[in-house]
């Protein structure tokens, strides 16, 4: 079975790393026709790229990977700190407070979790991985949900 389709590159901390990451996405979803959401995989990309050049040391690489699924897309972020990013994980609505409004910081996290199909961390032998998917936007009739009143 053939490998999905995967674009990887390794980015430099700082702040230039968000624009870049952000086109690598547009350009390889766009390239290849991928059918997720590109505007929402460059929203939650930019969210976690600038998570991993604010919140790890600036000696430790930071690398993005596209990978194109059958339904969709995963996007994953690698930095060198092996800690646990905050609340990623997808659950109950309740389990996770709402941010802070006056607060600056906060809102990233909730935007992965609210906008990605799945989403989460791991580590890694440098340190971890976070990651979000998207399914694909092209849905059969059948597959469109219904409500029903």
């Amino acid at each position: 079975m053939p490998e999905n389709p995967a674009w990887r590159i390794t980015l430099p901390h700082a702040a230039a790393a968000v624009p870049l990451a952000r086109a690598l996405v547009r350009t390889a979803l766009a390239d290849a026709d991928a059918p997720a959401d590109r505007d929402t995989a460059e929203l939650l990309t930019a969210e976690l790229v600038a998570n991993a050049v604010e919140h790890t040391p600036a000696c430790d690489p930071i690398e993005l990977v596209v990978e194109l699924l059958a339904n969709g897309c995963q996007v994953e972020v690698h930095d060198g700190d092996p800690q646990p990013i905050g609340e990623l994980s997808a659950g109950p609505d309740d389990a996770h407070p709402d941010p802070d409004p006056w607060q600056e910081h906060g809102r990233g996290l909730l935007l992965v979790r609210t906008l990605s199909s799945t989403c989460g961390h791991r580590r890694t032998p440098r340190g971890k991985a976070v990651w979000f998917t998207l399914p694909s936007r092209r849905l059969r009739p059948a597959d469109v949900p219904t409500s029903r009143a």
